[in-house]
């Protein structure tokens, strides 16, 4: 399969029907979708990360890896709230990682979300991935027809803070927030990167974190800046939609610029040739069974294997596991970086200057053997 003919799989887990959650089983149900919604967005900006030659576009790796360490808290912070409902986070499952190229849940505009290299291509993607999206109400809202359907990934973080609401509400806070306190991690299980986890533990801490995680994503009050600095006294920088924006412009936001004016601040500079080639459609399969290549896409999987399953330990009763992932994911930046510099062994991708890639193709076998191996 090739660039041209990859066709986007469906969402791996279904979506949650278009309404506010009604119960508690709802609720965990929307939640459950919100943290694999998460994950899904971390392979392509890791491939971006892994596929730029090496000592190249520095500030826009620096961009994209403080982007991923924000995916990760929003993850750990969806955990922390579908923990204190009473849920129980599912990570270390092959339906949890997406077989890319795939569709953006919760998009009306049909966004493919491939594994593809930096580039042009890529930064559009993940534009559109995080996307402002500041006038989809929830389900039920005036605005907003029920034939609509899901329309941003915005709106669908929106109706989750409505059915806490409501829930709540209908419930009370502590019959709704029951969940068992151990669960959650806290700041000094999680490494330093924007913002900071927090436990979960009552509707202005649940609040707390979904306005995180949107804001982070797309802005706070229509501005191009997160709310870190109002939240955790960290220093004041563009939400990721304008950080992706920056480095497609090639030139930072200042600190008086809005969505409106674009950038307008310093030049970041950016060498788009800089990148080895990839498929978005690769699979191991593509590759000998034979060959070092092949082998070393496995390898990937593998580790990427362990740190799901780290995650989901760390999710689910022991937080401390959580610095685990730090080690993890050093190994899995090696790997990339050595396979990415092998062209392509199928001639004909070859012959099209293309090079290897990771696939992230995590099976059942795969995450039972990354199981069984001891704790580092």
């Amino acid at each position: 399969m090739t660039a041209a003919d990859a066709t986007p799989r469906p969402a791996v887990l279904a979506e949650p029907p278009f309404r506010v959650p009604r119960d508690r089983a709802d609720l965990q149900l929307f939640l459950q979708a919100a943290l694999t919604l998460e994950h899904l967005t971390i392979p392509p900006y890791l491939t971006a990360m892994y596929t730029m030659r090496a000592g190249t576009n520095r500030p826009a790796f620096f961009v994209i890896r403080s982007v991923v360490l924000e995916e990760m808290l929003h993850m750990t912070l969806v955990a922390n709230l579908l923990n204190a409902v009473g849920g129980r986070p599912l990570v270390a499952h092959s339906r949890f990682v997406s077989a890319y190229p795939t569709r953006l849940p919760f998009s009306k505009d049909g966004v493919t979300v491939a594994l593809r290299h930096f580039g042009v291509e890529a930064l559009e993607t993940f534009l559109a991935v995080e996307r402002p999206a500041y006038v989809a109400g929830p389900p039920g809202h005036p605005s907003v027809r029920e034939d609509d359907g899901w329309t941003s990934v915005g709106q669908f973080y929106r109706t989750i803070r409505e059915g806490v609401l409501r829930l709540t509400d209908g419930l009370g806070e502590r019959e709704l927030f029951n969940g068992d306190p151990a669960r959650q991690v806290g700041p000094r299980d999680f490494y330093d990167s924007g913002g900071e986890v927090f436990p979960v533990t009552d509707l202005a801490s649940a609040l707390t974190a979904l306005r995180v995680i949107t804001e982070q994503g797309e802005g706070a009050d229509r501005t191009v800046f997160d709310s870190d600095d109002r939240l955790f006294g960290e220093a004041r920088q563009p939400a990721h939609y304008f950080r992706f924006d920056e480095i497609l412009r090639q030139r930072s936001y200042g600190p008086h610029d809005t969505p409106a004016t674009g950038p307008t601040g310093p030049a970041l500079p950016v060498t788009w040739h800089d990148a080895y080639p990839i498929d978005p459609a690769a699979r191991a399969a593509d590759y000998p069974p034979d060959g070092e290549v092949r082998r070393a896409a496995d390898r990937f999987d593998d580790v990427y294997a362990r740190l799901l399953c780290v995650l989901e330990q760390a999710f689910t009763g022991d937080p401390g596991a959580l610095r685990r992932t730090v080690p993890t994911m050093l190994e899995l930046r090696d790997l990339a970086g050595r396979l990415c510099r092998n062209p392509h062994p199928d001639p004909a991708r070859r012959a099209r200057g293309l090079y290897a890639s990771p696939t992230y193709e995590i099976t059942g076998s795969r995450l039972a053997r990354a199981r069984s191996e001891p704790a580092g």
